[in-house]
């Protein structure tokens, strides 16, 4: 009995997973293939640049030794005919160095407006910059203040019209009640004339005030360094503050710009402005102050007399009840030389009554111890006398 062995075939090997080393490998090679260039031997994208554009349609890809043509972009010119504006793809795939060939246009100068100027902020007067336009005084511009360079059919020239500058005029001012102003026989009045305004008399007992500013100067088209003033009739009451005085200022009347200052009595402080003015609505500003008392506290020693205070220690003549405010001869304080001449007469005295005690004390003693000698010899006497008369035993 023969064994007979039938062949097997191998399956086909699958991924177990698309994480195994395998697979990993197979994804990565697949990967890098797609990421090669069609073709190689190719140059890709051309170069740009700022001031030169293709002459054609730029191709995706471009073979060895294919040449393109650059030309300047609207606004720019050649800055030489012999530099090179067209580039080769080359053998290793890079097209040839080119720089760039053209540099901007330049407008025509524009020149001074007259009666004005240009200003040239950028420098120059090349594609893209721009000018400003201003005027002397005494004119206004009349057109745009900038004009720029800018691309005009095949060249480049300044955008808009040049503008001009125009002389200022100023029309009348504005007539007012109660007064007048000066040249009002003109109708136009020029770049920095001066108008001035003063107030007519008045019809009543107090004149008209000039409110606002009394010259007026053309300064623009028309237009007024300020509004016109007015002429009218400003009076301020009489500013009495009670407890104080007023320093200057002081007149039978208040009117337009009166100035007052104050100062308070001895005693008293300031609440407010030392200093008030009439203002054109006939109020006095700020507002009148007031005098208010000092609180003093109570204080234990004595007040210090000041020099003003103190009374005359050698008066040069007598005064008498004909001089009031003046102290009297009886009420005048002695004079410090007075003072000591009487302090010395009480020691003086003092000493002298000390010593007249002392010399009264040893008379009583001397006279008191004499006595008691007299009565002692008396006694001794007696004494012998009963001795000698009485007989011996």
């Amino acid at each position: 009995m023969t064994a007979s062995c039938s062949s097997r075939k191998a399956p086909p090997y699958r991924c177990e997973s698309p994480f195994s080393s395998r697979c990993f490998f197979g994804i990565l090679l697949v990967a890098l293939l797609l990421l090669l260039p069609i073709s190689s031997d190719a140059c890709g994208e051309p170069p740009r640049f700022g001031t030169m554009q293709l002459r054609n349609v730029s191709k995706p890809s471009y073979n060895p030794e294919d040449r393109i043509y650059y030309e300047c972009r609207p606004g720019y010119q050649p800055k030489h005919p012999s530099l090179s504006t067209s580039a080769v793809c080359e053998a290793n795939n890079t097209w040839s160095l080119l720089q760039e060939a053209c540099t901007r246009k330049q407008c025509p100068n524009p020149g001074d407006p007259i009666n004005g100027q240009v200003q040239y902020p950028n420098g120059n007067i090349l594609f893209g910059s721009q000018v400003h336009y201003v005027c002397n005084d005494g004119y206004f511009l009349i057109g745009p203040s900038i004009r720029y360079c800018d691309i005009s059919g095949s060249t480049v020239d300044w955008s808009g019209n040049p503008p001009i500058c125009e002389k200022i005029l100023c029309k009348p001012p504005e007539k007012i009640l109660n007064g007048k102003y000066t040249n009002s026989h003109k109708d136009v009045f020029e770049y920095s004339e001066v108008v001035g305004y003063s107030c007519d008399a008045s019809n009543g007992t107090d004149p008209y005030s000039l409110v606002g500013e009394s010259k007026l100067v053309c300064i623009g088209k028309d237009e007024w360094s300020s509004d016109p003033p007015q002429c009218k009739v400003v009076k301020c009451v009489y500013p009495y503050v009670e407890n104080g005085v007023i320093v200057s200022g002081l007149g039978p009347k208040f009117y337009y710009k009166a100035t007052i200052v104050y100062r308070c009595n001895e005693g008293f402080k300031l609440n407010g402005s030392n200093k008030i003015v009439c203002s054109a609505n006939s109020t006095w500003e700020p507002e009148i102050p007031t005098c208010i008392k000092v609180s003093t506290p109570p204080s234990s020693q004595p007040p210090i007399p000041s020099v003003s205070d103190s009374k005359p220690t050698h008066p040069t003549t007598t005064l008498g009840s004909s001089h009031p405010g003046y102290p009297s001869p009886s009420d005048e304080t002695p004079p410090k030389d007075a003072e000591s001449l009487g302090a010395g007469i009480i020691v003086v005295i003092v000493i002298g009554a000390l010593f007249g005690v002392g010399v009264v004390v040893c008379g009583i003693y001397f006279s008191f111890c004499k006595k008691k000698k007299g009565k002692e010899g008396i006694a001794t006497y007696s004494a012998y006398q009963d001795k000698a008369t009485t007989p011996a035993e």
